[in-house]
């Protein structure tokens, strides 16, 4: 080997025995860090949030070498797929204004709450996901599941919501114009605590963007990636992931790399 790379066999043994570079020591460690931080956010963390991690550990490093070393090591986000619109607003119940006009930037928390519902397949059939969302810190207040998409399961999650986060009146609600939302028995529901009711326009997903990116983030990081044999192991995973990573430690662009919990902190 020497011969074919023209070294000398003693030049060999010395390199082999000398310490390693201060720059290969610190490329190392950087490595485990990333793999670690990676393993750690469930293998959803690209580059960007993997970088904003190693500044708050303390980790002199940017985001090229941090990309640099994630593409050397083969370690990558997991991948988003296409939306695919669910809602059905074909009935005859009356429908509110479109009051939040795509206005997503919110001052101070409890101010706005965007709704929705997501399905998530499981070998017993959907699981159906209403959630509530506080467009101030991008945080999931108020969630339900259930087999069945009833009115009950959109009105459980705002209940939850109220009784976590103690809105005063005048608080803006958004949703779609589906049936669940546009019932007598939810919109008594915000009436009751003083709510006002905005809905998206007819089949424009883009009036809600920010619930269905977090339905796109959460099928990309855990739905797809799963297969869920009763619904009550999707139940389980899907308030882990909200409750424990999603609101306390995921790292949200929008917040300038904070997760919700702590920008609601921080504010």
């Amino acid at each position: 080997m020497c011969k074919v790379l023209e070294v000398s066999p003693s030049g060999y043994y010395a390199w082999r025995k000398r310490p390693a570079s201060a720059t290969v020591q610190r490329r190392g460690r950087l490595t485990v860090m990333i793999k670690a931080i990676h393993k750690e956010s469930r293998q959803n963390y690209g580059s960007p949030r993997v970088f904003e991690e190693l500044q708050a550990r303390g980790e002199p490093c940017n985001v090229k070498t941090a990309a640099k070393i994630m593409r050397e090591n083969g370690i990558v986000a997991k991948r988003r797929r296409k939306f695919k619109v669910t809602t059905d607003s074909s009935h005859d119940l009356p429908v509110a204004e479109n009051l939040l006009d795509r206005q997503f930037t919110v001052a101070a928390p409890n101010r706005v709450w965007v709704c929705d519902i997501t399905y998530i397949p499981t070998w017993e059939g959907w699981l159906y996901l209403a959630t509530v969302q506080d467009l101030f810190s991008r945080k999931i207040v108020g969630w339900s599941m259930s087999g069945r998409m009833t009115r009950q399961l959109v009105i459980d999650a705002l209940e939850m919501a109220v009784d976590r986060r103690r809105p005063e009146p005048g608080l803006l609600c958004h949703s779609d114009r589906g049936s669940q939302y546009a019932s007598d028995d939810y919109q008594a529901v915000l009436t009751r605590h003083g709510m006002i009711c905005s809905m998206s326009r007819k089949g424009d997903c883009w009036d809600n963007a920010v619930m269905e990116s977090f339905y796109s983030t959460l099928k990309t990081e855990l739905i797809y990636h799963v297969v869920f044999r009763t619904r009550e192991e999707a139940r389980r995973a899907v308030f882990e992931y909200i409750e424990m990573f999603y609101n306390s430690h995921r790292r949200h662009s929008t917040l300038g790399y904070l997760s919700p919990a702590d920008f609601e902190q921080a504010a």
